[in-house]
């Protein structure tokens, strides 16, 4: 590409400092954030070198203008192109979940009777926490298991020693829990179970196995049979939970090491936790084809995947080489987020390079796995295609359903499906507002102007994107009434129908003037069976949201001198109509926007109910 003498100048013009570069497309738009300790080379590099790799290549195909922002060194230049990145999520960078906050379990310490629960944040004197770990279904597995090995309850009662607060409940008959709720339990029995529990968190299963097999002995030796029984089967349950967990580094280490993967079709990092020297969990981040996945980028990538500093551990391994410097203000910038010290090392032998190979063949396994399932999504999008007679293989497929309370509270729900799969971040609901009645194609056309309006914006969103398949929850009305809405929208996306059966089955697929039979085949059946059942879950769950919040509003405006605004405004404030039926005076006149005189209204209302 021909760069115009304005642009060469302004190349020329760089400063020799460090900052932050951000690349620009033809429409204004920021399609690459990077940073360097001399803005002058770096940017430079992109348009004077001639050893760049394809992906680079094709970034700088698509740049017709930069800007910089200088600092005053680099640990600050990778702290603000952190910022940026996540404020515009360019095109070409790693994409990261933003703002993800990973769970721990929590050991609570406040009362007699610590329990243990899922947390998102970890605190700092409220409890003992273990983790992270990747995914809560995790956190809840352990906890659920824990409590059955050792009979602890799962309940939320607040625990008294000595003294019976309760009944037991049917866990206790059931023989899942020791019912402290009863007094029966001493502190010193308990204490010692939570002390089992915490030394196989922290990774020593095998003290925790061996305080059992004590208590089992002894049992037995004083002809305690069935209690020794219990014994030997939480032992049991201890060492199936414990196989789970693979010892790989030296107890006490606190590390975090990332692998890093890459083939024909895609790239990968896995991140192994290790906690007390075994690896507690892993993630699998995946790179798409466009994302630029030099030694930089994945520099950058580390900073960016703390954005709980809460998660940082002391010790960083990488499997990909960066340079020293690159490598000490890494470690630098991550020790002043964290507050304690942080090593970013890139091991080349030794223990440490063996985790780090080990990170590589998840990364590698991970790869495979996920080409081998593209494979079978691309052959069953084929068969669509071709049973549809479409022009395009559907990667973006989306699905729309009307819902509705009689003439209030009526939405169209979107789902999407990317690539043969389910993408949730996607899924839109609209509001019915212009339709009057239940004119079901007027409403289906609304919503579905309101979206097509959004293909072709210079937003940062999915909603930009045209889908290669529009299916609608309905017959040949539905169709035809689409259809001449994106005739008029100037738009070519094929449309179609999915027609039920009188026991609610996906009976056919209609293109407004034909039906194409799916009943004999069964692959293509439950493919539109599916997403039928999914669009419509999603609507209706929307659709009786919206209705069971107007029922709490027209409740509330029963009350004089609430209206509908206020009735919002109490709704936010409480969260719930039960909450705001249990209010106090003192409480109702601390919102905002509702005087003492409207306070006693609500409190005698509700409390006159109630009598």
């Amino acid at each position: 590409m021909e760069r115009s003498q304005e642009f060469k100048d302004k190349l020329n013009t760089l400063p020799s400092m460090p900052g932050v570069y951000l690349m620009k497309n033809s429409s204004g738009k920021i399609i690459y954030v990077g940073k360097s300790k001399c803005l002058k080379n770096r940017v430079s590099s992109y348009f004077h070198s001639s050893g760049l790799n394809i992906k680079t290549q094709k970034l700088v195909s698509n740049i017709f203008d930069f800007d910089i922002i200088v600092t005053r060194n680099e640990p600050e230049a990778l702290v603000l192109e952190n910022e940026l990145i996540k404020r515009h999520n360019p095109k070409y960078n790693i994409k990261l979940k933003d703002a993800k906050t990973y769970p721990y379990i929590k050991m609570s310490v406040i009362g007699g009777f610590p329990k243990l629960e899922l947390s998102r944040k970890r605190g700092n004197n409220d409890g003992k926490y273990f983790g992270p770990y990747t995914s809560s279904y995790a956190v809840n597995d352990i906890i659920k298991t824990i409590q059955k090995i050792f009979r602890i309850p799962d309940c939320d009662k607040k625990f008294v020693h000595g003294k019976r607060i309760c009944r037991p409940c049917l866990s206790y008959h059931l023989d899942n829990c020791l019912a402290p709720c009863t007094g029966n339990i001493k502190s010193e029995e308990y204490s010692d179970i939570i002390r089992q529990i915490e030394l196989f968190l922290r990774g020593d299963s095998k003290g925790a196995v061996s305080i059992l097999e004590e208590k089992m002995m002894a049992a037995s030796e004083t002809m305690r049979f069935e209690e020794a029984a219990k014994y030997r089967d939480s032992i049991k349950n201890l060492k199936i939970l414990s196989e789970k967990q693979n010892v790989v580094s030296t107890p006490k280490n606190e590390e975090d090491v990332f692998g890093y993967s890459e083939s024909d079709v895609m790239s990968c990092i896995t991140v192994l936790k290790i906690r007390s020297g075994i690896v507690q969990d892993k993630e699998c981040i995946f790179l798409s084809t466009d994302e630029i996945n030099d030694s930089e980028a994945l520099s950058d990538l580390v900073l960016r995947y703390y954005d709980n500093f809460d998660m940082i551990p002391r010790s960083i391994y990488l499997s990909f080489d960066i340079d020293t410097e690159t490598e000490a203000e890494l470690s630098e910038t991550l020790s002043l987020l964290s507050g304690h010290s942080v090593t970013v090392h890139h091991p080349e032998r030794g223990d440490k390079r063996a985790l780090c190979n080990i990170a590589v063949n998840n990364s590698t396994e991970a790869i495979n796995t996920r080409t081998a399932i593209l494979s079978n999504n691309e052959e069953l999008l084929i068969n669509v295609a071709n049973l549809l007679c479409l022009e395009v293989l559907p990667e973006r497929i989306e699905s729309y359903d009307i819902s509705n309370s009689g003439n209030s509270s009526m939405y169209c729900g979107m789902i999407v499906l990317e690539n043969g799969k389910f993408k949730k971040s996607d899924y839109r609901s609209f509001a019915i507002k212009e339709t009057a009645g239940q004119d079901d194609y007027a409403a289906m056309a609304e919503a579905l102007k309101r979206r097509l309006l959004h293909i072709g914006a210079d937003d940062d969103t999915s909603m930009n994107t045209t889908p290669d398949l529009i299916l609608l929850d309905g017959g040949a009305g539905h169709v035809n009434t689409i259809k001449n809405l994106l005739s008029e929208m100037n738009l070519t996306i094929p449309v179609f129908g999915m027609v039920k059966d009188e026991h609610h089955k996906t009976r056919t697929i209609t293109d407004g003037d034909n039906e194409i039979s799916i009943a004999r085949n069964q692959e293509m059946f439950n493919f539109f069976y599916k997403i039928q059942e999914e669009v419509h879950r999603y609507t209706f769950s929307k659709m009786d949201a919206s209705r069971r919040k107007g029922v709490k509003c027209s409740s509330l405006a029963e009350i004089d001198g609430i209206g509908p605004a206020k009735a919002k405004l109490l709704l936010g404030h409480f969260g719930t109509l039960t909450a705001i039926k249990k209010a106090s005076l003192k409480e109702l006149t601390a919102v905002s926007g509702i005087s003492s005189a409207i306070a006693e209204n609500i409190f005698n209302h509700f409390n006159k109910q109630e009598n």
